[in-house]
Formats: structure tokens, C-alpha cells, sequence
């Protein structure tokens, strides 16, 4: 037991500072806030779930600064959210080795989102897409209809998509991110390959039960400090679903690298389960060379 120190992690969300300034995570989504202590105090939407914020000193280069921090932890790659900016951009350039890349979408925006993410896929070979379904305005569940276009683009590209599951961090509503409604999706495409992100908790028992029943689900650890794990997770993963668990982490949006790896140390994985979750299922799902 134990996290083994030599294998080359790859994180499935790590994030490349633009600035310590982190009102813009609110922008899509601020209209569905209400409540005054997050509109107020917090520095990010979920910042009542998360002690110790990291805070990003200031620095000429986020991009090298961020894989300076990567090497610290021994992560040989990360995928990244593709903001098509000019810190996007230098990313590829100058450490296409170190990052992959997913796009954030909006379902609400129809035809011109499906041409965007052929567009940018065609310029940076996208390795996912995602969605963060509360967090879209309107709010468009998991099975509703808008989704569909995305999900058949998707299989199209070849491409995974990462879809937040279970109650959402931010105070907004939850009713959009029911794991259940993954069960409809997975049945109408058996190609698409779908990885749930943020914990399908409560709903982490139907998480294991769904992933059991369909090939091409599967879950990553994104957003959860390691020490606070499902239990249904972990266990999934030392037995039937060794394939099917892969880490994220959550770097720096609202969890330290020295919190997430000192945690680590007491994940009580099978020693033959370590490097599937801390690499090679990342390899296989997101078809990394």
C-alpha cells in the first residue's frame, strides 16, 4: 500500500494561472447566484468547501511557472481547460509535451458551439470536451436535449467528454447534474466515452452501479482532496474498477499540490491499482501518445 513514488502522474484538471484575480470562475454562472456571503466574500464560487485556497504569486510566465510546479510532484502531464488565449496558446507551443487539453462548452449555444469545437479541435487536437452542467445558463441537464449535439460531436472527434456529477460546489441549483441521468446517455451512445468529474456525490453508489453496467463510464477525482474520497470510489477501483478510476486533481482552483499529494500517502489503493489511476487509464481513455 501506498503511493508509489516513481510513476510519471497524469493529471486529468489542472489549471494555468492567468492571474491571481479569480472573479471571472463566477461570470457564466453569476445570474443563477442568490445568496450574499458568495456573491460578497468568496474568491471562488465553492470557497466554502475548500480550506487554504492556493494563492498564485505573481510571475512573468504562468505557463512555465505551472510546470515548475508539475515537476515538483512528478506530473508528467496535465490537461488543462483551452480558453483560446494567448496563455492557451503558449501552453502548446512551448510545452506541448506537458499539456493536453479540453474545451469547455455550452450546450444553450447550439450550431456555433459545434462549429467551435471543430474549429479549435482541427488547430490544437482537443483530447476532450466538457460541460459543468449547473453551471450553464439556462441550466441544461446531463439527458436533456441540448446535451445531444455534443455528446454525437464528440463520438465524431473521437474524444472523451468530462461531465460535472452530483451536487454541484457552487450555491446554485443541483437538479441538472442527477447521476441518473447518465444512464440515458451512455444507453443512446455506446460510443461516446463519458468521465464524470466532481464526485457524483451523493450518488457515488449509483456512480460504481452505472460504471459496472456500461463500458465506456468512467469517474475522476477531480475537486476532492484525496483523504475525502467516496468510499464506494476506492473500493470500486481495489476491485472491479481498476480500469475505470482516474486522478484529478483540482491545482490551483482550490486545492494545494502539497495537500493533494501529502493526502495521497493514505489512499489506500491495491499496489497494482496505483499506476492505472495515477496514469495509465489517462493514456488509454484520452488516447495519449
Amino acid at each position: 500500500m501506498g503511493m508509489p513514488a516513481h510513476i510519471r502522474i497524469i493529471d486529468t484538471m489542472l489549471g494555468i494561472p492567468e492571474a491571481d484575480d479569480r472573479a471571472e470562475w463566477f461570470a457564466p454562472f453569476r445570474p443563477l447566484i442568490k445568496d450574499r456571503q458568495t456573491l460578497d466574500q468568496f474568491a471562488m464560487p465553492a470557497q466554502y468547501m475548500f480550506k487554504d485556497i492556493p494563492q498564485t504569486r505573481k510571475v512573468d510566465d504562468y505557463v512555465a511557472w505551472t510546470v515548475d510546479q508539475m515537476d515538483r510532484f512528478n506530473i508528467d502531464k496535465a490537461l488543462v481547460g483551452w480558453n483560446d488565449n494567448a496563455t492557451s496558446y503558449r501552453a502548446k507551443e512551448k510545452y506541448g509535451d506537458r499539456f493536453f487539453f479540453d474545451l469547455p462548452c455550452n450546450p444553450n449555444n447550439g450550431m456555433d458551439e459545434l462549429r467551435r469545437i471543430k474549429r479549435v479541435h482541427a488547430e490544437v487536437g482537443l483530447s476532450a470536451i466538457s460541460v459543468f452542467p449547473a453551471g450553464t445558463l439556462p441550466q441544461v441537464a446531463i439527458n436533456h436535449k441540448y446535451m445531444f449535439p455534443l455528446y454525437t460531436c464528440a463520438v465524431e472527434l473521437g474524444i472523451p467528454i468530462l461531465l460535472n456529477a452530483g451536487i454541484p460546489g457552487p450555491r446554485i441549483p443541483m437538479e441538472t447534474q442527477k447521476v441518473e441521468y447518465l444512464d440515458e446517455v451512455c444507453w443512446f451512445f455506446p460510443d461516446l466515452k463519458v468521465v464524470m468529474r466532481h464526485g457524483a456525490e451523493p450518488w457515488e453508489a449509483l456512480a460504481v452501479k452505472l460504471m459496472l453496467k456500461w463500458p465506456n463510464l468512467y469517474y475522476s477525482t477531480s475537486a476532492f482532496a484525496p483523504k475525502h474520497y467516496p468510499k464506494a470510489i476506492i473500493d470500486y477501483a481495489n476491485t472491479r474498477g481498476a480500469d475505470k478510476i482516474i486522478y484529478a486533481g483540482y491545482f490551483p482552483m482550490g486545492l494545494s499540490l502539497d495537500r493533494i499529494f501529502s493526502d495521497m500517502q493514505s489512499v489506500p489503493l491495491k499496489d497494482d491499482v496505483w499506476p492505472k489511476f495515477l496514469r495509465e487509464n489517462a493514456i488509454r481513455v484520452f488516447d495519449l501518445k
